[in-house]
């Protein structure tokens, strides 16, 4: 299917380029393609497609992918000898085979300086936390059930003011969910490469660094927002969730991945954590096989953090943006292979 915005006089077409738009049904689809494609301006002839070989044509001729979370594999990258740029419209780039692309010489960039997705990131996070805290869920089911839960949920409902909240990977995203933690009256430790400057640190409340591991050991909510790489696959494995209090809650709304998600239903199973707040799987969408979906004292949504109306306009304007900067000839923004 090929959505074409405002088609150029043929007195133009040869500077036109040919953009590649490839969104995955589980994040919307054709639907969600045409939408993007109808941003651009006359220089670009778009195709929407739902996964990235799906039209191998196009895939050849394509000087620029734009992929909503459409794997772009380096058999891809090598069927595409015209190929300039690699476009992710997410935080996320992990779906992208960064090697491949660095040997094909051809960019890859997120729209992570954009802060596209923060707003509704932060605000799912907390969506969870405060499910958690609260029991929603059990309370919810239970009186769906007409059975009045108040006494045997009492003793585990919990408040978030006065508690420690650790975010590893304090960026664009990491930084919103600290201001409204802030507001909670938590206090917030966080893990990363390197400290935040102290004017920040103090807006966030004195914000400390400390490392991952003194992270897990205190804090009484850990919220995950750093990106995945190798390095960050199964962050948090066996060994580190056995670090947290059994008290304590791991919330993720970045990837899957970043978890052994294995070791956390285990923990969860063994009583050793207090609960999960999942937002991400690996793979998307799960399968029923999947032990996390069955967990006791979990919370779960499927990927909905950075997918409101307003965050899917931002996300495709920020992706939009950075195509037509390179199109133009300017330099591109949030490289990351």
């Amino acid at each position: 299917m090929t959505t074409a915005a405002h088609t150029a006089p043929d007195t133009e077409r040869p500077t036109m380029k040919n953009v590649l738009a490839v969104v995955s049904p589980h994040v919307g689809g054709r639907a969600a393609g045409a939408a993007l494609a109808g941003v651009f301006p006359g220089q670009a002839r778009v195709t929407v497609v739902e996964s990235t070989d799906e039209d191998p044509a196009a895939l050849a001729a394509a000087h620029v992918i734009i992929t909503g979370l459409g794997p772009v594999t380096a058999e891809h990258l090598a069927a595409a000898p015209e190929l300039e740029l690699v476009q992710c419209a997410s935080h996320g780039f992990d779906y992208v085979d960064l090697a491949a692309a660095r040997e094909q010489r051809v960019p890859v960039c997120n729209i992570g300086s954009s802060g596209a997705e923060k707003q509704n990131v932060a605000e799912q996070t907390f969506a969870l936390m405060l499910a958690l805290a609260k029991r929603l869920v059990p309370a919810h089911t239970a009186l769906t059930e007409a059975d009045w839960a108040l006494p045997r949920l009492q003793q585990s409902i919990t408040e978030l003011s006065g508690k420690t909240l650790g975010i590893i990977g304090l960026g664009h995203i990491g930084v919103e969910v600290a201001r409204r933690a802030v507001a909670f009256d938590m206090s917030i430790v966080y893990a990363g490469p390197r400290p935040v400057d102290p004017e920040t640190a103090a807006r966030l409340g004195g914000a400390r660094h400390v490392d991952l591991d003194e992270l897990l050991r205190t804090s009484d909510y850990v919220s995950l927002h750093a990106p995945l790489t190798e390095a960050t696959r199964h962050l948090l494995d066996a060994e580190r969730l056995a670090l947290l209090k059994p008290t304590a809650f791991v919330i993720n709304t970045a990837r899957g991945a970043l978890i052994d998600q294995e070791a956390l239903a285990d923990a969860l199973a063994a009583g050793t954590l207090a609960g999960a707040g999942i937002d991400v799987f690996d793979p998307e969408p799960p399968t029923a096989a999947l032990r996390l979906l069955k967990a006791p004292n979990v919370v779960l949504s499927p990927h909905v953090a950075g997918v409101t109306r307003e965050t899917l306009v931002r996300i495709a304007l920020a992706a939009v943006h950075n195509v037509l900067t390179h199109l133009e000839g300017n330099a591109l923004r949030d490289i990351v292979g």
